[in-house]
């Protein structure tokens, strides 16, 4: 078979296979360009989920009649004024965009410099079928019509209106993202879905673009190491979603994909977050050209470093402290949906019953047949009184039965709420929760959770400072498991030693438990090592020894910590509350759920009809 020269006309058609894969990747390259000729505004409109429309308007340098003419020829860019492509500035730079979109779809480009005429070409499907004068504002506007229209092959592959609308909508998301300093505006089948102002600051465009409530659940990043600066925002633990979707990574302004991220932020808040739970963040890498590849992939979302472990490293390390310095932060309001659970005494639908069952805190039952104007008969008020008091005990009491709840009688001076950012203890109720009182509102505290972290961050501590205490029992105790969780457990007998708990082969299905750590004392054991056999069983290869050990001290805290039920003193709720604001991390327990909310003196007006 001999060798030919393919025609200019196929060679466009693959490249437009290599960078234009759908709508999404059109309009990226298109908005890029934008981004790149210095504007300041730039106003997308979509028909079809781009498939039938996409139209980008900007008011930058603008082209000439010539460059543009230029511009629609393959590798033809402005922004590589020298060959030296390792020090790449601009967003795009292969030239191949505008050329690779012509190819497959009507192309309508218009261009005019300040201070002359504007231009107009139009390409259909790789041939120039008019040009001439246009009116426009100085800027570039590029229209592009009915992609793949003519590439029945490349347009069944599309998916549905919906769900490429929703791909140049992410795609518009991480450049506006990327540039809070420009304004974006983007309009789908005549409706504005996406608007903002330029000159934010980097936290309001994030929040703008992700959710609102970010901007008071989120710490700062700012971290330095090796010449690699790390900027962005994150979400407290708390604050997370249900997918990674919501996760950005930009390097040098650049949005990109890349699995390193995912990795990173999965390490930096190991045992903070479940593993159905991820955190909200994004995160601006700035590094010299030259550790950095940008030259990785034709549409350019991918990097390649030249050093991925500083890379990871730097992420995860700035994660970590920026989440340190939150200290006991949690989302510090509850849901819509949490307040409106909350119900008005007095006024509900469902029937008491007559042994006053069911009823609600301030509800009141039938009043038995007696009246208080009987009494006025009765010779003797103290005998009334009585025969009342006796009635109402036989058909029922006024109130519910008393609600699951204790308090002490105060033995010392109570201290003030406005002495500590998470108040005083003024109760427990279901003798699960703490109720305290807070200068700002009332704050409720499960108290599993809150102390499952704070169990966590003192093995933290004590392993840091070499191996944590272990207490042994007085009767070894054996725990049956399956051959392969006995495997498991032998082969990290030496890194749970140095957790306290000391561990030994027992037969082929069964350990032998010598030692627990002090700090969870002699609770279930048999609990504990068998979750610990499940944890080491669906560990990640590539987790790190640090990592792997975060995950075992997680169970570990579990087991150990004060369960739901237990009565507590008024002075064990204050300490754990005075604990609690001095642990990091303990805003969140150990799977990523809050350890405490606050009810704010507004919303508590609120319920109560009062605002």
């Amino acid at each position: 078979m001999s060798i030919r020269r393919l025609p200019e006309h196929l060679v466009n058609r693959i490249a437009a296979g290599e960078v234009v894969e759908r709508p999404a990747s059109a309009l990226k390259e298109l908005v890029e360009n934008a981004i790149d000729a210095g504007a300041t505004r730039i106003t997308v409109k979509l028909a079809g989920g781009g498939i039938e429309l996409i139209e980008v308007i900007d008011d930058g340098c603008g082209m000439a009649p010539a460059e543009m003419a230029l511009a629609l020829e393959r590798h033809a860019t402005s922004k590589l004024p020298t060959d030296d492509i390792e020090h790449v500035a601009t967003l795009g730079f292969r030239g191949e965009a505008l050329p690779s979109i012509a190819s497959v779809a009507q192309l309508t480009l218009e261009s005019r410099v300040r201070g002359a005429e504007g231009w107009s070409l139009t390409v259909d499907n790789g041939a120039r079928i008019a040009e001439g004068p246009a009116a426009l504002p100085p800027g570039t506007r590029v229209r592009v019509e009915a992609l793949f229209g003519r590439v029945p092959a490349r347009r069944k592959f599309l998916r549905s209106t919906r769900a490429e609308y929703a791909a140049c909508l992410d795609g518009m998301k991480r450049l506006a993202m990327a540039r809070p300093d420009i304004a974006f505006a983007v309009e789908h089948d005549g409706r504005r879905v996406l608007s903002v102002q330029g000159g934010e600051s980097r936290p309001a465009r994030v929040a703008a673009l992700t959710d609102r409530a970010l901007q008071e659940n989120s710490v700062a990043i700012d971290f330095e190491r090796e010449g690699l600066v790390l900027g962005g925002v994150a979400s407290i633990p708390t604050f997370n979603r249900g997918v990674a979707d919501h996760q950005y990574l930009f390097v040098n302004g650049r949005p990109v994909k890349d699995r390193l991220l995912v990795g990173a932020v999965r390490g930096a808040y190991a045992e903070m977050l479940a593993r159905d739970r991820h955190p909200v963040v994004a995160l601006f890498l700035d590094v010299p050209p030259e550790v950095v590849d940008v030259n990785v992939h034709p549409a350019k979302t991918e990097v390649r470093f030249r050093d991925p472990a500083l890379a990871r490293g730097l992420i995860v390390s700035g994660l970590r402290r920026a989440l340190d310095a939150a200290g006991h932060r949690s989302v510090q309001r509850p849901s819509e949906a949490a307040l409106g659970l909350w119900q008005p005494g007095g006024g509900g639908s469902n029937s008491p019953s007559p042994s006053g069952e069911g009823l609600g805190w301030g509800s009141v039952s039938p009043r038995p047949s007696y009246d208080l104007a009987s009494l006025h008969h009765n010779p003797s008020k103290e005998e009334g009184l009585r025969r009342y008091s006796g009635a109402v005990r036989d058909s029922g009491t006024f109130f519910a039965a008393a609600p699951l709840a204790r308090a002490e009688p105060a033995r010392h001076e109570a201290p003030l709420a406005t002495d500590f950012p998470l108040g005083v203890a003024r109760g427990q109720v279901a003798k699960t929760y703490i109720v305290a009182e807070a200068q700002d509102g009332l704050v409720l505290v499960d108290q599993h959770a809150a102390h499952e972290r704070l169990v966590l961050e003192r093995m933290r501590r004590a392993m840091a400072g070499g191996t944590v205490p272990s207490q042994a029992l007085l009767l070894a105790e054996v725990v049956e498991l399956d051959e392969p969780g006995c495997d498991r457990l032998e082969a990290r007998a030496q890194e749970l030693r140095d957790f306290g708990l000391e561990l030994e082969r027992f037969g082929p299905r069964a350990m032998l438990v010598r030692a627990v750590p002090a700090a969870l004392g002699t609770g279930d054991v048999h609990g504990l090592v068998t979750d610990l056999a499940d944890e080491l069983a669906s560990f990640d290869e590539a987790l790190s020894l640090k990592e792997r050990l975060d995950h075992v001290a997680a169970t570990m805290a579990c087991h150990g910590s004060v369960r739901a039920g237990r009565i507590l003193s008024v002075a064990e709720m204050n300490a754990l509350l005075r604990e609690m604001e001095v642990t990091p991390h303990s805003g969140q327990c150990n799977h990523g759920r809050p350890t405490w909310v606050k009810l704010a003196h507004g919303d508590i007006e609120k319920l109560f009809g009062r605002k």
